[in-house]
C-alpha cells in the first residue's frame, strides 16, 4: 500500500514470511515480525544491506536460546547473563498508522516490554527510531536502554573525539575511555587519531575488540563501499551512564562490527518506561582515514544529519 510517498508491504525476507518493508523510493528498511523486534535490512533501494545477517539464523523462530540474527536490536545495559540475553525468537506485535511502524515484544522472565517506533522520512534518506523499555514487573529495576546496530563486514566505524585543547589550556579530563579485558589497543583495526577514533571491521581477523566512551558530540558513522550510515543520538550532561560512563560502545569480531548507543541509567518503577532515540541518515560518500579527509567528507554530512 502507498501512504503518501511511503510504500509499505509485507514481504518474505531470509525465510521469515511476515516481514514489513518500508521505502520512500530512495532508501528502504525491513523489519521482522516473526522474531524480534529487529530491523534486519537498511540500505538504498536496490543497494547493499548495511546491516549484517547471519545465514545460519535466517528464518529461525521459536528457539529457547538467544540468537544473533543481526540487524538492529534493542537491549538493556549493563550486560548481564542471562538477563540481557532474553530470547527474541517469538512473534512481534506491530502496528502501522501511515507514518510510524511500532514493533513490540515482551521479555517474560525479566518482566520487561520492548518497543521500537520506526518512522521513515517520505522525502529524505532519514529514519527516526525511538526505543522504549517498559517495566511490567512488580519491583523496580535499574537499566539503560541499549541500541545495537550490527553492521555488515568490511566497513569502518568513525567516532568523534572531544575537541583537542593543548596543555595547560585545559587541565580537566575530557571524557572516559572504557576498555574491556579483551581490548587490545595495539590491534591494527584501531586508529587513535587526534580528532577521531576509528575501528575497521576485518573478516580476516581472529580476535574481538571493544571500547566504550562518552560521546558528547552525539554522532557516529559506519562507512561501507561508498555508503555511509550516520547515527545521531542524545547526550545528557546530568545523566549517569552505564559501563563506567558510556553512551557509546563499539565492538567487532571476524563477522561484523557493532555501533552501539546507550541512554542514561534509569530506575524504572513498576509501570514506568524509558525512551532512547536514534536518528539514522544514509549518504553516498567516499572518505579516507585521515582526520582532514573526515573533516572534509564526513563531518558536514554528520552535522547536516543533526538538523
Amino acid at each position: 500500500m502507498n501512504e503518501g510517498s511511503l510504500i509499505t508491504e509485507t514481504v518474505e525476507y531470509g525465510g521469515w514470511p511476515n516481514c514489513i518493508r518500508i521505502s520512500n523510493g530512495e532508501i528502504e528498511l525491513v523489519a521482522t515480525t516473526d522474531v524480534g523486534p529487529r530491523i534486519i535490512r537498511l540500505g538504498f533501494v536496490g543497494g547493499q544491506n548495511l546491516f549484517k545477517n547471519y545465514d545460519d539464523t535466517l528464518g529461525r523462530t521459536g528457539d529457547e536460546e538467544w540468537h544473533n540474527y543481526g540487524g538492529h536490536r534493542l537491549w538493556h545495559a549493563p550486560e548481564i547473563f542471562p538477563r540481557t540475553y532474553a530470547p527474541d525468537n517469538g512473534t512481534v506485535e506491530h502496528s502501522w498508522d501511515g507514518s510510524t511502524l511500532v514493533l513490540r515484544n515482551s521479555e517474560g522472565d525479566n518482566g520487561l516490554d520492548k518497543e521500537m517506533r520506526v518512522s521513515l522520512s517520505p522525502t529524505s534518506p532519514r529514519v527516526e527510531v525511538e526505543h522504549r523499555i517498559i517495566n511490567r514487573g512488580p519491583w523496580p529495576v535499574e537499566l539503560a536502554p541499549w541500541a545495537l546496530s550490527v553492521m555488515a563486514p568490511g566497513g569502518r566505524a568513525i567516532y568523534p573525539q572531544e575537541d583537542f585543547r593543548s596543555h595547560p589550556e585545559t587541565l580537566v579530563p575530557a571524557r572516559p575511555l572504557v576498555l574491556w579485558h579483551f581490548t587490545d589497543m595495539s590491534d591494527p583495526r584501531w586508529t587513535w587519531g587526534r580528532k577521531y577514533v576509528q575501528l575497521r571491521q576485518d573478516p580476516k581477523s581472529t580476535t574481538k575488540q571493544k571500547v566504550g566512551f562518552l560521546n558528547k558530540h552525539g554522532w557516529a558513522a559506519y562507512l561501507l563501499g561508498g555508503d555511509a550510515l550516520i547515527v545521531r543520538y542524545p547526550y545528557d550532561p546530568r545523566a549517569i551512564y552505564a559501563d563506567m560512563g558510556c553512551n557509546t560502545e563499539t565492538y567487532t569480531d571476524p563477522d561484523m562490527l557493532e555501533v552501539e548507543t546507550l541512554g542514561p541509567l534509569t530506575r524504572l518503577e513498576p509501570g514506568g518506561y524509558v525512551d532512547h532515540p536514534e536518528s539514522w541518515t544514509l549518504a553516498k560518500l567516499e572518505c579516507g582515514s585521515l582526520d582532514a579527509e573526515i573533516d572534509e567528507k564526513l563531518l558536514p554530512a554528520a552535522r547536516a544529519a543533526g538538523r
